[in-house]
């Protein structure tokens, strides 16, 4: 897909296009750097994290269904940047 309509996808389509590249190209810098965002992006829409043993299972968690709801919308300028690095994805 060129990368003009990556604007016309959805959070969800965004997400699962650059998580399945990444995973594909072992580009675990993406994925790490997914992992750092998603506290941040959780702040945005007004969800409070805990920094304990459980938050990291909540975060891995919140990785795998990071595409859905306020939350994919909030990481969706980090799909779609990494998208338009890899416009092969």
């Amino acid at each position: 897909m060129d990368t003009t309509g990556l604007e016309s996808l959805s959070a969800s389509e965004l997400h699962e296009r650059a998580v399945r590249y990444a995973v594909h190209h072992g580009d675990l810098g993406f994925l790490w750097n997914l992992l750092k965002v998603i506290p941040a992006a959780e702040a945005a829409t007004g969800r409070e994290m805990t920094a304990d043993l459980s938050h990291v299972s909540a975060l891995l968690s919140d990785a795998i269904a990071a595409g859905e709801g306020d939350l994919g919308e909030a990481l969706r300028p980090v799909y779609l940047e990494y998208l338009r690095a890899h416009p092969d994805a």
